[in-house]
C-alpha cells in the first residue's frame, strides 16, 4: 500500500498516517496478518519524524487495528475491531456541535440524507479550454491517481462540473473564471505549477556546447522552456526547438543530447531520444490530489 503526506494540510501527519492505514484496512488494501513498514523506514522514505509515526502506531494498536509484534514488526490484526463505539462518538459530535450553533434538527436530517444518497465521487475533471495544455494536465494527473480522469472547456463544464461524481480542478490561471461558472457549492481544486528552475537544478551548471531539444505541442511551454534554458545558461544557438503539432517537429531531435519536453510529448519522442520531462503540476498538487482521492 502506498501512502502520502501533505505538510500543507490543516490535518496532522499522524492523523493522515492513521486515517490512511483505517481505510486500507477497511478498503482490503491491507490484508490481515500483512507487516506494515518499520517506523524506520516510513521516517526516511518521507522524510518524518519517528516519534510521529510511533504515536500514530500506538494509537492504531490502542484501536484494534494494528499489532505490535516485539522484534518481528507491526502487523494488520487478524481480524477488524468494532467500530460501532467509535462511530457512535462521531455522530454524536455532529450532534452536538448542531446543537451548539443553533442548527435545527430538521436542517440536520436533511443533509444527513443528501449526504448519504450522495454518490462518491469516482473522476477528477480537468477544466481548461486549451485542449493542448488540457492533455498534459490529464496526463500528469492520470500518472498520479487511480480515479478517472476526463476533461472539458468552460462551454461544457457547468454540466459536467455540477455531478456529485466529478471533482473539478482548474489552473491557477483560470480559478476566478472557474468560481464564476460553477456553483458556490462546488468543490474546485486549483492546481499548483511546479517551479521550472528547480526542475532544472539536476542539469546545472549548463554546458555551453550542448545541443538540447524542446518539443512540445504547447505553445508557452516552448517559450517558457527556451528562456528558462537560455537563463541557466544554455546557448540560444544550441537549443532546438520543435512544435508537436508540425508534421515534421521529429526532425533533429535524435541528434541532440536531450530532449525537454511535457509528459504527453515525451511517449512521442523517436526512438534514441533522451527525454528531460518537466512535470507542471506541483508535488503539493499531486499530495493534494492523492488525499482527495482517499
Amino acid at each position: 500500500m502506498k501512502f502520502w503526506f501533505s505538510r500543507d494540510s490543516e490535518v496532522s501527519i499522524r492523523e493522515q498516517f492513521v486515517k490512511q492505514v483505517v481505510l486500507g484496512i477497511l478498503s482490503g488494501d491491507l490484508q490481515p496478518g500483512e507487516r506494515l513498514p518499520s517506523l524506520r523506514d516510513l521516517a526516511r522514505r518521507f522524510k518524518l519524524h519517528q516519534n510521529t509515526l510511533s504515536a500514530a502506531y500506538r494509537r492504531l494498536e490502542q484501536d484494534g487495528w494494528l499489532e505490535l509484534r516485539r522484534g518481528s514488526g507491526v502487523y494488520v490484526r487478524p481480524e477488524k475491531p468494532n467500530i460501532g463505539p467509535a462511530l457512535d462518538q462521531q455522530i454524536a459530535l455532529v450532534f452536538s456541535l448542531a446543537r451548539q450553533q443553533g442548527i435545527p434538527l430538521s436542517e440536520l436530517r436533511r443533509r444527513l440524507h443528501q449526504w448519504l444518497m450522495t454518490e462518491p465521487a469516482d473522476r477528477f475533471l480537468v477544466i481548461e479550454p486549451d485542449e493542448d495544455l488540457r492533455d498534459i494536465v490529464i496526463a500528469e494527473i492520470r500518472q498520479a491517481v487511480r480515479l478517472a480522469v476526463e476533461g472539458c472547456d468552460f462551454k461544457t463544464c457547468k454540466a459536467l462540473a455540477t455531478s456529485p461524481r466529478s471533482i473539478p480542478v482548474v489552473l491557477p490561471s483560470k480559478a476566478d473564471i472557474a468560481r464564476k461558472v460553477l456553483p458556490s457549492s462546488s468543490n474546485l481544486i486549483v492546481l499548483q505549477i511546479r517551479s521550472i528552475p528547480s526542475s532544472l537544478s539536476g542539469w546545472l551548471p549548463a554546458k555551453a556546447d550542448l545541443l538540447v531539444g524542446v518539443a512540445s505541442r504547447w505553445p508557452d511551454f516552448l517559450m517558457t522552456a527556451r528562456t528558462m534554458l537560455i537563463a541557466a545558461g544554455f546557448a540560444a544557438d544550441g537549443l532546438v526547438l520543435r512544435d508537436a503539432r508540425d508534421r515534421n517537429w521529429h526532425r533533429g531531435l535524435q541528434q541532440t543530447a536531450a530532449v525537454v519536453c511535457d509528459t504527453v510529448t515525451a511517449t512521442q519522442l523517436p526512438d534514441g531520444c533522451r527525454a528531460i520531462c518537466f512535470p507542471l503540476l506541483a508535488e503539493s498538487t499531486i499530495e493534494n490530489l492523492r488525499s482527495y482521492e482517499s
